[in-house]
């Protein structure tokens, strides 16, 4: 089975035993999430269901693997002849999840 989740704002092509580094989620580590699929189709894409805007039953069962931060993202700003230089980083926080069953 192949499904469409989405979450944190961006869309997700998963499948049964796929792991995925998603935006973060407040569920514990080892705690179960269910998302509610945008598209279910079956291996050979004959049988296909797309939802307007989320297929109602369907639902894609998932474990939380682990919170982490991913990599540094530096930002510099630069004004030159006035002496102004600013150096900032951002590491964003995600979760990892493995998705479990997709019920139909």
């Amino acid at each position: 089975m192949l499904a469409v989740i989405q979450t944190g704002g961006k869309q997700y092509k998963v499948k049964v035993g796929a792991k995925l580094e998603v935006e973060k989620l407040n569920t514990e580590v080892g705690g179960a999430i269910s998302f509610v699929p945008l598209l279910v189709a079956d291996e050979a894409g004959e049988n296909v269901q797309v939802g307007k805007p989320e297929v109602s039953s369907a639902k894609v069962e998932a474990k939380v693997l682990g919170h982490d931060k991913g990599d540094k993202v530096h930002v510099i700003k630069f004004h030159r002849k006035v002496r102004y230089k600013r150096n900032v980083g951002h590491r964003q926080l995600y979760t990892k999840i493995e998705i479990l069953k997709i019920l139909i």
